[in-house]
């Protein structure tokens, strides 16, 4: 599990890095990464998960949500406080070892901070 304060929680907050965030994608997964203008940032870099019904069963989308949360887990460090980060998984994902999770999410990472204005 990641600690509370890196977890985005409200629906509003996934919408808005889903929305207004800068967006980059992989054969396994969506990257959106926004950058929260708070002038007062209190824990964070902040992460979701989005893995639908799309990517299988219940015991499918909850062994892809364990993966996802392990992998973002290691970018906790090297993002800035003010980022809000939704990662959503595609059906491929179902499928995809973590080490291919791991590829494919510092791929789209990186590329969706470099669209970052």
């Amino acid at each position: 599990m990641l600690p509370r304060p890196h977890k985005l929680t409200s629906s509003a907050d996934f919408r808005r890095a889903m929305r207004k965030g800068s967006r980059a994608g992989s054969s396994a997964l969506v990257v959106h990464v926004y950058a929260r203008d708070d002038l007062v940032v209190r824990g964070g870099p902040r992460f979701g998960l989005v893995v639908s019904k799309q990517v299988g069963n219940a015991v499918m989308r909850h062994a892809v949500s364990r993966r996802l949360r392990e992998v973002v887990r290691g970018s906790v460090d090297k993002l800035a406080p003010n980022h809000d980060v939704v990662v959503r998984a595609l059906p491929a994902s179902a499928a995809a070892t973590t080490a291919e999770l791991e590829r494919d999410y510092a791929s789209a990472l990186n590329r969706a901070l470099k669209k970052l204005p």
